[in-house]
């Protein structure tokens, strides 16, 4: 599979929270996250283990009950079935893959 970049096909999973598959694979897929300031991912988790990079922007992970602050460049790994939520302090650019693919975020 190849993507080229673009603005169109991204998809709203809550207020603030918009993503769009940049690409994916039978075992990974590779998704790009725009999350706007003030806006909260819940406490949740999935089988999908989920590895990233933020590219832009500032946040707060809390993984397991730990925080960690996270600033452009830094990388996270969450294994799967590990509950997880983010608080977005500032506009924000993510790159995450996840495995097995994540079927509900296929275009």
């Amino acid at each position: 599979m190849f993507n080229k970049k673009s603005d169109a096909g991204y998809r709203t999973a809550r207020p603030g929270v918009n993503f769009r598959t940049l690409a994916f694979g039978e075992r990974t897929h590779l998704t790009e996250f725009r999350l706007a300031k003030g806006s909260i991912i819940p406490k949740h988790e999935h089988p999908h283990e989920q590895t990233g990079y933020l590219v832009s922007g500032r946040m707060t992970f809390f993984i397991a009950g730990e925080a960690f602050d996270t600033l452009p460049g830094d990388g996270w790994n969450i294994p799967g079935g590990v509950s997880h939520s983010v608080d977005v302090l500032e506009d924000c650019v993510v790159i995450e893959v996840f495995s097995p693919v994540r079927e509900d975020y296929l275009p």
